[in-house]
């Protein structure tokens, strides 16, 4: 099974078992919409409690584990979910995930290599790839640069400009 990272815990809150999450989403409130979620390395599902939305984080609890001696163990790993719970994204756009490992060939066919990182760069996202001999290009994520992302073929067409690919 695939599984997607939405948060990372950061920290316990308090003495009731609440703790700071960082979100790794662009829709903090998507939190809200889960039920549960997997904790990395470990099999069961944790049924969210409580969310609390803050500037530069979240709160949350689990049903059963209303007790800081309970969560300590989980500071500094990922909060997962996985297939089923993904929510649908807006036409163009792509689950990170779902990017990474891709082929990237140029208008004229000629390949690349396969993006191995998704930076978040301010307004735009920056994919990196890396070809057979492990030298990396940077291309930002924008339809001037990349006319076709294809998952179905496996495939990113791109455009670049003079000096992208030096």
């Amino acid at each position: 099974m695939k599984y997607l990272k939405v948060g990372k815990i950061l920290n316990t809150h308090g003495l009731k078992g609440e703790m700071k999450i960082f979100s790794l989403t662009d829709y903090d409130e998507r939190f809200e919409e889960l039920e549960w979620v997997y904790i990395e390395g470990y099999e069961e599902r944790f049924y969210i409690n409580k969310v609390k939305y803050r500037p530069k984080d979240i709160l949350l609890s689990f049903k059963d584990y209303g007790d800081i001696n309970l969560v300590e163990k989980f500071k500094g790993r990922y909060l997962l979910i996985d297939e089923s719970q993904k929510r649908d994204l807006p036409e163009d756009t792509y689950y990170i995930a779902d990017i990474i490992g891709l082929a990237v060939y140029t208008l004229q066919d000629e390949y690349l290599g396969k993006v191995v990182q998704v930076l978040q760069a301010g307004s735009n996202e920056v994919y990196i790839i890396k070809d057979d001999k492990g030298k990396e290009i940077m291309i930002p994520a924008v339809k001037e640069f990349m006319p076709e992302i294809s998952l179905e073929k496996g495939k990113i067409i791109v455009r670049p400009i003079e000096g992208m690919i030096e």
